[in-house]
């Protein structure tokens, strides 16, 4: 048997492509997505689409309100998603993200009897999040060692960030040899109800550059200038 893992879906690029990077190293994938109050229901209908195109064991949706606690452009409508780069970690990096997703990963990975996480974070064209980095995965790793009863009894959990130090051409170049239906994904921090996207966020430049970067064709769907 294939041995199962757990892989963090958003809907955008770069996880459609872990997720692809898991399915041709033979893991049996349990798709886990997040509903966290995010601006648009866009991505998770993308998400829906990558998992079943990707033919995952189970996609599974997680309602998560991180609109309660606000702090971020994504989950909060009053404050703006730029339209120009900006200095700094901007306004839409969602506090301790990726360290609440993980957890939640880990959760999950724990009731399947999963030893593998995969998470497309990725250090080189990202927006300055903190938690994109390889100091914050491995110290995820480290806690994740002493956090459960399966690590505890000698089966600790391994989180695999197959992109962390790969430019976005680079995950596009790799994604289109594996097959990855780029068209599916939404990478936009606005996108409509239609899923097209804004193409002026960071999220859009960074996606439009890696595609002209690695030479191929951009299937994104833009709102109409």
């Amino acid at each position: 048997m294939n041995r199962k893992a757990v892989v963090l879906l958003s809907g955008g690029l770069d996880s459609a492509t872990v997720l692809a990077i898991a399915k041709q190293q033979c893991f049996d994938c349990y798709a886990l997505s997040m509903d966290y109050g995010q601006r648009h229901a866009s991505e998770l209908d993308a998400a829906r689409m990558v998992a079943a195109s990707q033919s995952v064991r189970e996609h599974l949706i997680m309602p998560l309100d991180l609109r309660a606690m606000g702090g971020s452009a994504l989950t909060d409508d009053t404050l703006e998603v730029p339209s120009t780069p900006t200095q700094g970690i901007p306004v839409t990096y969602v506090p301790a993200r990726n360290t609440i997703f993980l957890s939640l990963a880990l959760a999950w990975a724990e009731t399947l009897s999963a030893e593998d996480i995969f998470i497309g974070v990725n250090a080189v064209d990202y927006s300055g999040y903190p938690d994109c980095r390889p100091e914050f995965i491995q110290a995820f790793q480290n806690m994740a060692a002493v956090a459960t009863r399966d690590a505890v009894e000698g089966r600790p959990c391994q989180i695999h960030a197959p992109l962390i130090e790969l430019s976005k051409a680079q995950i596009i170049q790799y994604g289109n040899a594996l097959g990855v239906d780029y068209a599916q994904t939404i990478s936009c921090y606005q996108a409509n109800s239609r899923g097209e996207a804004c193409g002026q966020c960071d999220s859009c430049r960074l996606r439009a550059q890696g595609f002209a970067d690695a030479g191929v064709p951009d299937p994104t769907r833009y709102v109409a200038q």
